[in-house]
């Protein structure tokens, strides 16, 4: 009799919590399942607004036939099976988006209560390019944050010969949809060695770097290292940096030298240079512009005396009677 009266409570408090286990177990209809994106079909970029070329993720819970990879066209368009018209995502946030979907599923009669995800798989439409003396010119696309230095970092770094400054283009777009472009001068001295942070600009989409070649001038002639060489930051390089640039004249060298340089209207100019007497500090030192070219002539005479001298007598003394002539 005992064990019937045990048996019996257990069956009854059994009755007891059935319908406390029901409560505590959820309601099926507040149960959302994990959704393709969630589930890494789609990866997803740093949150930035679609625009147009961008490719994003969709997905729709339960209806394969309307998930997957779009990419937005040109006019920042998507279009989805089983919609009459598009749709527009140019601008919007991929949340934004999902909403838009979701309200156009409904308003087509395609669903009646339509879970929707979106995510940026790619971005096309965020590009800034660093372009110019670099080492690896490129078309990057902006999805975080990004500073002037670490575009620089991408195009590893400046290259040699670059010029002092560097010239940042923004495009903006203004109420009426017109754009517009602003230059920003960036010197790299400054930036770089210097490390001024308010010159380590925050880049935008659309951006575009610019790391023009520095300016030069041209020493050729009787000089040890003819070339090119920049023109000094500081505004410009006179006649004897130039030579001091291409490690000296020859022992051939004429005492006028001479500048070409076109004018205004691209006429060829000859200036003549008093070499002799600059190197004497008898005459001022001659400044030259970018492009210049200065060129230092042969001394003939100088030339023909010195081989008449080596024939006639010792090597030595051959060298030092020259050594005289020589201005």
């Amino acid at each position: 009799m005992p064990g019937k009266r045990i048996i019996l409570f257990g069956w009854m408090l059994g009755l007891c919590l059935v319908p406390f286990a029901r409560a505590q177990q959820p309601d099926s209809s507040t149960i959302v399942p994990p959704l393709p994106a969630q589930q890494g079909y789609f990866s997803s970029l740093p949150t930035q607004p679609i625009g147009p070329n961008d490719l994003v993720g969709i997905s729709v819970y339960d209806s394969p036939e309307l998930s997957g990879p779009v990419r937005v066209d040109g006019n920042g368009m998507i279009r989805l099976p089983m919609l009459q018209g598009p749709i527009k995502a140019s601008g919007l946030y991929p949340s934004q988006l999902e909403t838009v979907i979701a309200n156009a599923l409904i308003k087509g009669n395609v669903l009646v209560d339509p879970i929707v995800t979106a995510s940026i798989i790619e971005y096309q439409s965020r590009p800034v390019s660093v372009m110019g003396a670099v080492k690896k010119p490129l078309v990057f696309q902006v999805s975080q944050p990004t500073t002037l230095m670490d575009a620089l970092a991408r195009a590893g770094g400046i290259a040699d010969g670059a010029g002092p400054n560097i010239l940042v283009t923004h495009t903006l777009v203004d109420q009426s949809g017109k754009s517009l472009q602003t230059t920003q001068t960036i010197p790299a001295r400054s930036l770089i060695d210097s490390a001024d942070p308010s010159l380590n600009i925050q880049l935008r989409a659309g951006d575009e770097i610019l790391v023009p070649q520095a300016r030069k001038i041209y020493v050729l002639g009787n000089v040890k290292k003819p070339g090119a060489f920049p023109v000094q930051e500081n505004g410009g390089t006179s006649v004897l940096q130039a030579i001091a640039l291409a490690e000296g004249l020859t022992p051939d060298a004429h005492k006028v030298a001479y500048i070409y340089r076109k004018d205004g209207s691209g006429a060829k100019q000859e200036i003549p240079v008093q070499l002799a007497k600059i190197i004497k500090r008898k005459s001022p030192d001659v400044q030259l512009q970018p492009n210049d070219i200065l060129y230092i002539p042969d001394n003939g005479g100088k030339r023909t005396t010195k081989a008449l001298l080596v024939l006639t007598i010792p090597a030595a003394a051959a060298a030092a009677i020259y050594g005289a002539f020589i201005y």
